[in-house]
């Protein structure tokens, strides 16, 4: 039986560690990870293709008005945006493909696609989410502070999602295979096996006939 794709969302507050789950995802279990595109500027060790498609805002008000993405978003003064041919073909493929994009183009995705699996990735508390912030060393107090700022957003849509994650201090691999468990148990659902019910109704008759 060839398996039907599936989508996985997985959103998080910025520090939260939702990039390195996600890729952690990939790397053991062969998930697709779509690659968003941005106009933000490339952080240190960043890699275009690999962790982010970076573009002027022109290209991408471009695209948008081409229809090239299935959601996008302003987040901190940046657009971010999910590409949509990569997404649609892994999905036709019956691939897993998870999207790590932010809360706005979350609930967009889960208006297009009802059966999208949606993951909220939370730190253990507000002060273990500014410590990794502050962490970085790639932003600024400015850009710290706002960053805390729209997690007090995020967290009133936390509530639309299907499932919260807590990401705990140096237990990733715990984290991981809470996400993967979920992935795997969503896919025995009824309401996602109509294919392989039909196959084993056609199966039953044949073997009596």
């Amino acid at each position: 039986m060839k398996r039907s794709g599936r989508l996985v969302v997985i959103s998080g507050f910025s520090g939260a560690g939702k990039g390195t789950v996600s890729r952690a995802l990939v790397d053991k279990y062969g998930y697709s990870l779509s690659v968003s595109m941005t106009t933000r500027e490339p952080r240190e060790g960043e890699i275009e293709g690999k962790d982010y498609f970076f573009k002027e805002e022109e290209d991408f008000l471009r695209l948008i008005d081409y229809n090239g993405f299935i959601e996008y978003a302003r987040y901190v003064d940046h657009y971010y945006g999910t590409p949509r041919k990569f997404v649609e073909d892994r999905l036709k493929a019956g691939g897993t493909v998870i999207l790590e994009i932010e809360v706005q183009g979350a609930l967009k995705i889960k208006e297009q696609y009802p059966e999208a699996i949606l993951l909220f990735i939370t730190a253990p508390s507000a002060k273990v989410l500014k410590k990794r912030l502050t962490g970085r060393g790639t932003e600024s107090a400015e850009i710290v502070d706002k960053r805390m700022r729209r997690a007090i957003e995020e967290a009133q849509t936390i509530p639309y999602y299907d499932f919260l994650v807590c990401n705990e201090e140096g237990r990733l691999d715990e984290c991981m295979e809470q996400i993967h468990c979920i992935i795997e148990a969503e896919s025995c659902r009824i309401d996602r096996c109509r294919d392989l019910i039909d196959e084993i109704k056609d199966s039953l008759r044949e073997s009596v006939s």
